[in-house]
């Protein structure tokens, strides 16, 4: 099969930030192994060994860039106009209320697609292989944050409070000291000095921080898609004291983490309960890996060959 993926976010391979950019990488990688072809549709200065890249420009018909023998494509973003070939659309981040989609989306988690009037979703998956071994006999030493830091819905500020009234350090990864947001957001918690940022760290400087924490607090205030922070930290033998919200029930069980709407209930939780870090990182690398996601998406990809749509109605946010 001639598979073209299509992203318009970060180049590749990614070394820093980059969430789909990790996704798709393992899905292209995955794809060559099982024997199909992979070009990839993405941003300047992108490159790869396994795969053929081609540049993604705003500025040209989609289409036109797209090979003659290809036979499907898997756009990681709503196109702007609806192609002819055969497609589907993965769709990462939350709709807006009102918005509609392609009878071919595909969510990312169970809940992402449920508050999308759909019941389409491959989980996210990454190439455990690009990620150094781990080392679960570590001192833990403190919890940790990861994620866009400047996002509010993240909840940097939640995840330093809790650390802070129960006793513990964080180490912010994705995230800066001397930025508007913590002057913002609960000062008092964001700026102690037993808060420190990392600022964006590449996958060795990611996996050494994490290696030595306790879990990941993750208490957000949006409904997550999916949270690939999740995954990683749990890959890295951390539990995940997060919130209710979006994907976590779905995604975090008893054995792996703590979850609640109530911040004061994770404040405990993170002073009194201990997780297995091989259970933890078994669990990850178990269900959450670039291969069993690809197998999903082939599935999907077999399903539009012949001829039948994803969804029976375009989906949609309530």
């Amino acid at each position: 099969m001639n598979i073209v993926i299509v992203d318009k976010g970060n180049k590749i391979p990614v070394s820093k930030y980059g969430g789909t950019e990790r996704v798709i990488w393992g899905l292209g990688y995955e794809l060559n192994k099982m024997g199909h072809a992979v070009t990839y549709i993405v941003p300047a200065g992108s490159s790869c060994t396994f795969a053929a890249v081609l540049t993604y420009d705003p500025s040209v018909e989609l289409e036109t860039l797209i090979p003659k023998n290809t036979d499907i494509v898997h756009f990681n973003f709503p196109p702007a106009k609806e192609i002819s070939l055969p497609h589907l659309i993965t769709l990462h981040g939350n709709m807006n209320k009102g918005d509609k989609s392609s009878l071919n989306s595909v969510f990312v988690s169970k809940n992402h697609a449920e508050r999308n009037n759909s019941d389409v979703y491959v989980h996210n998956g990454l190439l455990w292989e690009d990620y150094p071994k781990i080392n679960l006999n570590k001192e833990k030493k403190y919890f940790h944050f990861l994620g866009k830091a400047s996002w509010k819905i993240k909840n940097l500020s939640g995840a330093a409070q809790i650390a802070i009234k129960s006793n513990n350090k964080l180490q912010v990864i994705g995230g800066d000291k001397w930025k508007w947001y913590n002057f913002k957001r609960k000062p008092f918690y964001t700026l102690n000095p037993n808060i420190s940022y990392c600022g964006q760290v590449d996958n060795s400087q990611k996996i050494e921080i994490m290696q030595h924490s306790k879990g990941l607090l993750f208490p957000v205030k949006w409904h997550e898609p999916f949270g690939l922070a999740i995954i990683e930290s749990l890959y890295a033998g951390c539990p995940v004291f997060g919130t209710n919200k979006g994907s976590l029930p779905e995604i975090i069980n008893n054995n792996v983490g703590f979850l609640s709407d109530d911040i004061n209930l994770i404040v405990e939780a993170a002073k009194t309960k201990t997780f297995n870090p091989e259970v933890c990182h078994d669990y990850a690398v178990k269900n959450f890996n670039s291969k069993l996601m690809t197998e999903n998406y082939l599935r999907l990809y077999e399903k539009i060959l012949s001829g039948k749509t994803l969804n029976k109605k375009a989906p949609y946010a309530n």
